[in-house]
């Protein structure tokens, strides 16, 4: 049995409480409740689309990040209760649980995402793209949503079956999700051209592309001596600036993207508070949710205060000298544990010298004839050690392919542990495959 002194948590995807900025959001809450008329309107029900201030100043702070060819105008902006209620809104605004044929999840996948389209009608059509070297294997993706679309049309499968037409609903033949920069739990960031891909295959087969953009900000260069330039800007173009573009932009005025944001990453996770951006009509439709329209929009009070932050400049300062130090030093104190203490037994990790990284995770392959799921339990039990065992991330229901399943594969979380514990932790994580080797 181990020695350790405390337990040490490598799966837990959450921020570092030591990363949080109390003080930040007392002094917005402050600014926005000591101020009558900031206080009237921040205590309101607030509009369907959300707190305005905060729509125009997330536009502008997106447009100054992503630099798109044109600014981001504000009725591309629709404020969300964060990223996870968002894709249950738009699944219950632009799907019909028969109609649609498939939700797409590229895998390995975010495991709490399954859930969420679970709850929304689709548990038994939700199926896995593979990854390869760009982010998404594109032709497999091709293969398959042309079969389904062949299997739909065979079956007379040509209208919305459940959900009523309205002047803010259209239902998509297809759903699918991904978070292209820094994947959950991969890491990998999508190729330009598969991005492009993407995006020309949704608007063929009528799909919605789900894109968490919730890590994009979260980037530095991946070691302390690579191009300090990649902190100036976005490491590629988002999915949604894609199809506002490509071959002279969206096809109809709904267009294939949507952009999911959160401030969870970047602000504190109880803040409850998101943005999706997509054209100013789906961005209008989401609004239109039954949720939303019972009250307006969620997370108004919230809201109002990180408008505070961002108009300030006290968001930026917090993600620029607070947030990326730390995590760059976390990634790179893990990765030379990694390469110091895992590579020797055989483990790998996708593009293990990146220029660039970012995110909150690394993915790690394990031996031949190593199982993720008893390593995960052995390192509980032996080592006190949390760590997520890879057929978590596999797209729930989707158990066809064996590429898919990710036995073989093991998360790790360097953004929640306290710093000094990274290193404990890999070592730990290498005595328990040590043994099993052995064994």
């Amino acid at each position: 049995m181990s020695t350790a002194k405390r337990p040490v948590d490598l799966q837990t995807g959450w921020p570092n409480p030591g990363l949080l900025p109390p003080a930040r959001l007392e002094s917005a809450a402050h600014t926005v409740l000591s101020d009558p008329d900031l206080t009237r309107e921040s205590l309101k029900y607030g509009p369907d689309e959300g707190y305005p201030p905060l729509r125009e100043s997330v536009a502008g702070w997106l447009t100054r990040f992503y630099k798109p060819q044109d600014a981001i105008s504000y009725d591309r902006i629709c404020v969300t209760g964060g990223a996870s209620q968002n894709i249950a809104c738009v699944l219950q605004t632009f799907t019909d649980p028969v109609y649609t044929r498939n939700v797409w999840m590229v895998a390995p996948t975010y495991m709490r995402c399954c859930r969420i389209i679970d709850d929304g009608g689709f548990g038994n059509r939700l199926r896995g793209i593979p990854e390869d070297e760009e982010g998404l294997d594109i032709g497999y993706l091709a293969k398959h949503i042309e079969t389904s679309e062949q299997n739909a049309i065979a079956e007379g499968n040509l209208e919305p079956k459940l959900k009523t037409r309205y002047p803010w609903r259209k239902i998509y033949k297809h759903i699918i999700y991904a978070v292209p920069t820094f994947a959950n739990p991969s890491g990998k960031i999508m190729s330009l051209e598969r991005r492009k891909q993407l995006v020309k295959i949704a608007r063929k087969y009528d799909a919605l592309i789900i894109t968490d953009d919730v890590y994009g900000m979260l980037q530095w260069p991946g070691s302390a001596t690579a191009n300090k330039s990649v902190l100036g800007g976005a490491v590629l173009p988002r999915v949604i600036d894609i199809d506002r573009y490509l071959d002279g932009g969206p096809t109809s005025e709904w267009g294939n993207a949507m952009s999911n944001g959160s401030f969870s990453k970047i602000v504190a996770p109880g803040c409850r508070t998101g943005f999706a951006e997509a054209t100013p009509k789906l961005a209008w439709g989401l609004s239109q949710c039954g949720s939303t329209r019972s009250g307006g929009a969620p997370s108004h009070l919230v809201a109002s205060m990180i408008h505070q932050m961002i108009a300030t400049g006290g968001l930026d300062d917090h993600i620029t000298n607070v947030l990326l130090p730390a995590y760059a030093k976390r990634y790179r104190r893990m990765m030379q544990a990694i390469r110091a203490r895992l590579f020797p037994l055989g483990v790998t990790v996708p593009q293990p010298d990146k220029e660039v990284a970012g995110g909150y995770f690394i993915w790690l392959t394990l031996p031949s004839g190593l199982d993720g799921e008893e390593i995960t339990k052995r390192a509980e039990e032996e080592e006190e050690l949390m760590v997520c065992a890879g057929p978590l991330c596999n797209v729930q229901g989707d158990e066809g392919d064996e590429a898919m399943r990710f036995s073989h594969n093991i998360r790790l979380c360097f953004s929640y542990e306290d710093f000094d514990a990274l290193d404990d932790g890999v070592e730990r994580l290498a005595r328990v495959i040590k043994t099993c080797m052995q064994e």
